[in-house]
């Protein structure tokens, strides 16, 4: 079964400096019919205006994940980190216990656009961590490529919960196919350009939900950014 969740369907904030686009009740979105799909709570597309930024705040017991599409976010935490995240990069924070940090753009000139992700631990109160990996624009382009993962595998972040995340930038006609585990469920998210699911064609911002099936199939109509998410 396919469940699809249409970007303009999505919930919609616009501060001035910041736009976002909510797949999931998030702040003052709410939608009982829309609190997450399994482990994954939160996908937020930002859109954050040249100097400015979140201010330090707070998170407990989520796994929250970074992937910038355009321009450069900068991070600073109160475990002591402070990177810059560039397209290619993926960033995990766990929160754990409790975190606070700050996220601004980098760029006096340029926006920065990223995805937020957040994704319900299986361990609370767990010590606060950060990662960040680049990964090479060939990795992306070669298939579906994992990102984050229980075990770190094949290179990715380690995410304290049982997900994966993979990443594919796909070329026009290009396929990707991710076998799912008996019991196993899929979210499908288009960060950029157009693919088909199966038969069904999703666009830039839309999402979509897959259980019961053996496999997720995707095929590029367009050069196209993606996103998939294995889950328990």
């Amino acid at each position: 079964m396919v469940t699809i969740r249409k970007a303009a369907a999505r919930g919609h904030a616009q501060h001035g400096w910041l736009e976002s686009y909510h797949s999931f009740s998030f702040a003052d979105y709410h939608d009982p019919d829309h609190m997450g799909f399994r482990a994954l709570r939160v996908i937020n597309e930002d859109r954050v205006r040249a100097g400015s930024g979140f201010p330090t705040h707070s998170h407990r017991d989520m796994e929250i994940l970074s992937y910038v599409l355009e321009g450069a976010l900068e991070h600073r935490d109160s475990i002591g980190t402070g990177s810059i995240i560039r397209p290619g990069d993926m960033q995990r924070m766990s929160a754990g216990r409790g975190v606070s940090h700050s996220e601004f753009n980098a760029s006096k000139s340029e926006p920065v656009h990223f995805l937020q992700i957040w994704l319900v631990p299986t361990v609370r109160g767990i010590e606060p961590g950060y990662e960040q990996k680049a990964f090479a624009p060939a990795e992306l382009a070669a298939g579906l490529r994992p990102v984050a993962s229980p075990d770190g595998r094949d290179g990715s972040l380690t995410v304290h919960t049982d997900a994966t995340v993979l990443c594919a930038t796909l070329r026009p006609g290009q396929s990707v196919e991710h076998a799912l585990a008996p019991g196993r469920h899929a979210w499908v998210q288009v960060a950029r350009g157009a693919l088909r699911l199966g038969d069904t064609a999703l666009e830039a911002g839309d999402g979509a939900a897959v259980s019961g099936e053996a496999a997720v199939r995707l095929v590029a109509s367009d050069a196209a950014e993606v996103l998939v998410f294995d889950l328990a």
